[in-house]
């Protein structure tokens, strides 16, 4: 029982207000958290009216004077071991592309931590995902890869490592599709487990999400022919999550409108779909700047943004009545003054308010 996942049974066990329905049925709230603050949370996915509150630029580009870093952005984040472990892209003035990492134990240390690039590649790499992978006992980190020696030479890698907090012991990149896919347009690659598989998702740039999968003991290989999940107006960042206690998948997508970015979202009974919209237009979104309340307006851009889960596994749980959302953020003049690889990206933190 010494894992990480078996850790955050444990800890969810003893702190969160549940009741078990009959056998083996789903878990529901209780009455106590159907209730009061969290009450308004839960509802929000019924009726898919959400509020945040935004805390200010937590963490900010930092770098060499030689090469100072631009932007860092595309968030990954877990709660392991009384700790925040970060991964993020970092763009450097230079041009080049890398992940970064980083780990604290509170979010005002968050920008005071230690950062480490990777070094898992000498060209790009960026965009990462990270999770326990239960069933290998390993940590894996899914990221987008360039490579002008591989055919595509661009594609979804991942990496693995037994000690999360160890920057240096990540595997090199292990191509997902080592000989390609027909849909060579795709990209922000992302994993979630069921029961008995693994679902990758992306986008392709042209309103269209895509899921591929792979029976969970082929994991990280063995992928089906992509499928399409999702057509409206999206654009990319797709993260998918299962809603502990609603028995409900929650797919957040970035879109594009009024020239900024924002967050829209979709649910699913199963991660095969079929998706239907709950929070999907500018005058109802999942987050953006009409439904985020700042103390001090820094961003009007809600970008590339990960929700803090409820564990650390492959299944992607977030607690739907305490969801909070690591994002990338810029104001209108950083973003529509700069070409996109000078844009000053920064990650601020949104906690749902309703």
């Amino acid at each position: 029982m010494d894992s990480p996942h078996a850790r955050w049974m444990l800890g969810a066990l003893a702190g969160l207000p549940i009741v078990v329905a009959q056998g083996l049925g789903a878990f529901r709230p209780s009455p106590a958290a159907a209730q009061g603050p969290a009450a308004g949370a839960w509802r929000a996915f019924d009726d898919g009216k959400f509020s945040w509150k935004a805390s200010g630029p937590l963490v900010t580009p930092q770098g060499g004077a030689a090469d100072p870093a631009v932007s860092i952005k595309d968030p990954t984040i877990v709660r392991d071991g009384d700790r925040w472990h970060l991964f993020c892209t970092v763009r450097f003035a230079s041009g080049k592309v890398e992940i970064e990492y980083s780990s604290f134990a509170d979010w005002k240390e968050a920008n005071r931590a230690p950062r480490h690039l990777l070094r898992l590649h000498e060209q790009y790499y960026c965009a990462p995902q990270v999770f326990y992978f239960r069933p290998h006992r390993r940590w894996y980190l899914i990221y987008q890869i360039a490579d002008k020696n591989h055919d595509p030479p661009f594609g979804p890698a991942c990496s693995t490592t037994g000690t999360l907090g160890d920057p240096r012991s990540w595997s090199k990149p292990r191509w997902l599709f080592p000989e390609g896919s027909p849909k060579r347009k795709w990209l922000d690659f992302w994993v979630i487990g069921d029961r008995a598989k693994a679902h990758l998702f992306y986008t392709s740039l042209d309103g269209r999400m895509w899921r591929s999968e792979t029976g969970l003991s082929d994991f990280p290989g063995g992928w089906s022919e992509p499928q399409l999940a999702l057509q409206a107006d999206l654009f990319e960042a797709s993260h998918t999550y299962k809603l502990h206690g609603m028995d409900k998948y929650l797919t957040i997508v970035e879109a594009q409108g009024d020239g900024r970015r924002y967050y829209k979202a979709y649910l699913a009974d199963r991660l095969e779909g079929p998706w239907q919209a709950l929070a999907d237009r500018r005058d109802k979104p999942f987050a953006a700047l009409a439904n985020v309340e700042q103390e001090k307006e820094w961003t009007t851009n809600i970008s590339h943004g990960e929700l803090l889960r409820a564990g650390v596994d492959e299944t992607m749980e977030v607690d739907p009545t305490k969801v909070r959302m690591l994002f990338q953020g810029a104001s209108d003049a950083e973003y529509r003054g700069n070409p996109y690889g000078k844009i000053p990206w920064r990650l601020g933190l949104l906690e749902m308010a309703r």
